[in-house]
């Protein structure tokens, strides 16, 4: 059984278009979703007055699941492609997926 990671990509939402091109492009196999979410944190820098007025920063995320043996590449190309564009990403093992 092939090791899976689950990626995950927080954004600016003005990043959400490229990012959805990037990902088609580069990991087709199992799909991935995609939401708007809220970011808390006590960091200012970055954030609209409206933003830090409301305590929240609007971004988008991304989940994936992807290949351990795609990983470092996809990593690799991710940081190339979107450098200093200030998206978080972490990974996390996959125990068990599937379809009901």
């Amino acid at each position: 059984m092939t090791e899976l990671y689950q990626l995950t990509l927080v954004a600016d939402p003005g990043l959400e278009e490229p990012l959805v091109d990037w990902l088609l492009e580069h990991e087709p196999r199992y799909g991935f979703t995609s939401s708007h979410v809220s970011g808390h944190s006590r960091r200012l820098e970055g954030l609209s007055l409206a933003e830090q007025v409301a305590g929240r920063k609007h971004q988008i995320r991304f989940q994936l699941c992807v290949d351990g043996e795609r990983l470092e590449t996809l990593l690799d190309h991710l940081e190339k492609a979107f450098a200093g564009s200030g998206v978080r990403y972490w990974v996390v093992p996959v125990l068990r997926e599937g379809e009901v």
